[in-house]
């Protein structure tokens, strides 16, 4: 047995015993209260870690994380994948680094221009930390980085801690090697998704892909306004799934595998536009979309927050199309 397989089997294996327990759900309380992290980081293959945020939204309890916060050993030093969503998170998830390894954080990727991807930046700055992200993250953080900023105080409170708009100090537009230590860092913007600058972290040698918010399984996928879910579903099928990842640590929830995520992703993207263009076809409105059925996906956390608003986003798009 290869030790990838093995490795597959052992994660399989995890996650049974994980679902076994419970399943995702925003009525979970804070797992780990001794930390302002939602969870302590496991390693989910040697030497990759991620500190699993609630499903829920960003709450005072969680401190807003709400989102997978990973972080990979090289053997000469440490990148984070995520800023976190405030100084408090990232300061957290330093200090949970600092408890596995000496080695120094040499590099923050951002994920996309969200705040809970974002908003930690200052802190890692602070640091002497280089940040990366894609330029559309970027221009993204930089328009809407205030309004991120005010969310955070009105629902963490003193928990926010001394947070700044702090833009990446480098961005790339299609794709950035990174060769540290014992790894290749594959840094990829395979397409338009979910928001824009969406990135993906692949380790080619060790089959894993830090996703980003391109991948979900236990909560609904969040559709925005300016989300082209054609442009997602194409971006899946061309460039994302034929990586042919092991391992997926997905934007939100437990890691996986890729099969489950293009379960509730790919495919709840697929359901939901069929159902949309069934209701355009018979002159359906735009008041009734927000009730066209959605009950295979109802078990979904943020269901009841993000089904109908998804729905009448969609709507609008393909309204046109």
């Amino acid at each position: 047995m290869t030790r990838r397989i093995a490795c597959a089997a052992a994660l399989a294996a995890g996650l049974a015993a994980v679902a076994g327990i419970a399943p995702a759900s925003e009525d979970i309380p804070d797992k780990y209260p001794q930390s302002a992290l939602y969870n302590k980081p496991v390693e989910v293959i040697p030497h990759v870690f991620t500190a699993i945020g609630a499903t829920a939204p960003p709450t005072y309890d969680n401190a807003g994380h709400n989102n997978n916060l990973s972080f990979i050993v090289t053997g000469d030093g440490v990148v984070v994948v995520n800023a976190g969503a405030s100084d408090t998170l990232a300061a957290a998830l330093h200090d949970e680094i600092r408890a596995v390894t000496d080695q120094p954080v040499r590099l923050v990727i951002n994920e996309n221009g969200q705040g809970h991807a974002m908003l930690g930046n200052g802190y890692w700055a602070d640091q002497g930390v280089e940040i990366l992200a894609h330029a559309d993250a970027a221009h993204e953080f930089e328009d809407r980085g205030a309004q991120g900023l005010e969310a955070l105080h009105n629902y963490a409170g003193d928990r926010a801690g001394p947070t700044r708009v702090q833009l990446p100090a480098r961005t790339f537009t299609d794709r950035e090697v990174i060769e540290m230590g014992d790894m290749r860092i594959e840094v990829l913007h395979l397409g338009p998704a979910h928001s824009p600058g969406d990135i993906q972290v692949w380790l080619p040698d060790q089959g894993l892909v830090i996703a980003g918010d391109i991948a979900f399984h236990e909560r609904m996928p969040p559709i925005f306004g300016d989300t082209c879910t054609s442009c997602w579903i194409e971006t899946w099928e061309t460039a994302f799934e034929p990586l042919g990842a092991t391992y997926v640590i997905p934007g939100h929830g437990h890691p996986t595998n890729m099969a489950q995520v293009r379960r509730y992703t790919h495919d709840y993207l697929v359901y939901l536009r069929e159902k949309i263009a069934e209701h355009l076809d018979n002159g359906g409105t735009l008041a009734d979309a927000y009730y066209v059925d959605q009950s295979p996906y109802a078990h979904l956390d943020t269901f009841e927050e993000l089904a109908t608003k998804n729905a009448g986003v969609v709507y609008t798009e393909m309204e046109f199309e």
